[in-house]
């Protein structure tokens, strides 16, 4: 029998934008879909160097992203459903914990770009990125019959 090495769980907080098109373009078009955030903020934001902004903790930082976040979703007909304060993994590797899960429902794939293309929202994408220590975004929809 082999032994299975435990490798250590890879920290992401953007996307791969060499394989974003082919994910994105993976996914039905025109059918609504609900996008799950898992979110693992720093203890202290981390800004890339000359960005002026006030000292803050990750929750902080992520609270000015969702600022604007929010307000672009809104205009694309998208909505935030559900958020949750993470209180402990019961299945997850050993190093993986959440702070917080977010589910947001976007009408389409194409509403999600559409509101990733608006200058306004990726001028806010770097206080998401000064925020998070980890994260994951997993696109899903909705089962019929379930």
């Amino acid at each position: 029998m082999k032994k299975m090495n435990k490798e250590k769980s890879l920290k992401t907080v953007n996307p791969d934008l060499e394989k974003l098109p082919a994910i994105l373009n993976s996914l039905p078009a025109g059918v609504p879909i609900v996008m799950i955030n898992l979110l693992k903020f720093r203890d202290t934001a981390f800004y890339p160097e000359g960005f002026e902004a006030v000292p803050c903790t990750g929750r902080e930082a992520y609270q000015r992203y969702s600022e604007t976040a929010v307000k672009k979703l809104t205009e694309v007909g998208g909505q935030p459903i559900w958020l949750g304060e993470g209180l402990g993994c019961v299945i997850a590797p050993e190093d993986e914990c959440w702070d917080e899960a977010i589910l947001v429902r976007y009408p389409s794939v194409e509403a999600f770009l559409r509101m990733l293309s608006m200058p306004d929202y990726q001028a806010s994408t770097v206080h998401r990125t000064a925020a998070l220590e980890d994260s994951r975004l997993i696109a899903t929809r909705e089962v019929a019959g379930f």
